[in-house]
């Protein structure tokens, strides 16, 4: 049964939803193509049957909001499971890996897993404003959206098991030179085949799920896990997603990444694109998220 559900996993729906988001998507540079990508996710999450609403939060005097898809859990509705992507770009890149890729595989997921009853309350979020911007009013710092979201979930004491972050999730290949950020404390692979899992301390469990996750039903994933002191405050570029604001309040969250510009020469570029993506390699993603979901939600 497990297996007929992750066989549904579709390359082609992952293609698709990147090409339907491909394209600037930015706060203030093209505003109009940020919404037009936020209604495009909740329009494919309302066609399915998850509870969806908007989480909105406001920054300098607009409304932006965040997409929440909702699934209670049938035996311990209190624990919650969170699967979140960003959906913004940086200004001048259309973001088909940064992170078109990790919203395709959040929205396949979702998709995938639509039939399925969980035992605990499972939630996919398409943030907004992940991206730190170089100047303007945006300019100090990045992570709005999930800063929002984790504050949220701080004042009103949710029980979070885990959240699973997708931080860029479909560059990659046996080709593809990786390069390492100083002071990883783990031997890396030369060659950028891979997912990296990041967790802190607090969640090394999480890490291990979702290795054990990807063995069973993302066989051909090849899976490299990091897990760093603290908040990761000792390895800067391990907090570069929306799984730091939840480490910054206690919860345990993990981050899936193809490990941005330490592999892709496209990363902020105009190059970003649909065509240099390896969609064979997000769908094993894909499996092994839904999978890991499967079992331990």
């Amino acid at each position: 049964m497990l297996e007929e559900i992750l066989d549904q996993v579709s390359e082609d729906r992952i293609r698709e939803h990147i090409r339907m988001l491909e394209g600037v998507r930015h706060p203030i540079a093209t505003p109009e193509a940020l919404e037009r990508a936020a209604d495009y996710i909740q329009a494919s999450l309302e066609s399915l049957s998850y509870t969806v609403e908007p989480h909105l939060f406001s920054l300098i005097g607009r409304e932006f909001r965040n997409i929440m898809a909702t699934r209670h859990g049938t035996h311990s509705p209190e624990e919650r499971m969170l699967l979140i992507a960003h959906y913004d770009t940086v200004e001048g890149s259309p973001g088909a890996d940064d992170n078109a890729s990790g919203v395709a595989v959040l929205l396949e997921t979702a998709r995938v897993l639509d039939s399925v009853d969980f035992g605990r309350t499972v939630q996919f979020v398409a943030v907004n404003l992940e991206e730190r911007q170089s100047e303007g009013p945006l300019s100090e710092a990045g992570l709005w959206g999930s800063r929002a979201l984790a504050m949220e979930a701080e004042r009103q004491d949710w029980k979070i098991a885990g959240a699973i972050v997708l931080e860029m999730v479909a560059f990659a290949g046996e080709s593809v030179i990786q390069t390492v950020p100083a002071g990883v404390p783990i031997q890396v692979p030369e060659h950028g085949d891979f997912i990296g899992v990041i967790g802190n301390t607090a969640s090394s469990e999480l890490v291990d799920v979702f290795v054990q996750a990807a063995q069973r039903h993302g066989p051909d994933l090849p899976v490299v896990p990091l897990v760093v002191p603290g908040n990761g405050e000792m390895l800067e570029p391990t907090r570069r997603s929306d799984h730091a604001p939840f480490w910054d309040r206690g919860y345990k969250a993990i981050m899936l990444t193809d490990t941005a510009e330490f592999r892709s020469p496209h990363y902020h570029r105009p190059t970003d694109t649909l065509e240099t993506l390896n969609l064979a390699f997000a769908a094993q993603v894909c499996r092994a998220v839904a999978g890991m979901l499967l079992e331990y939600a």
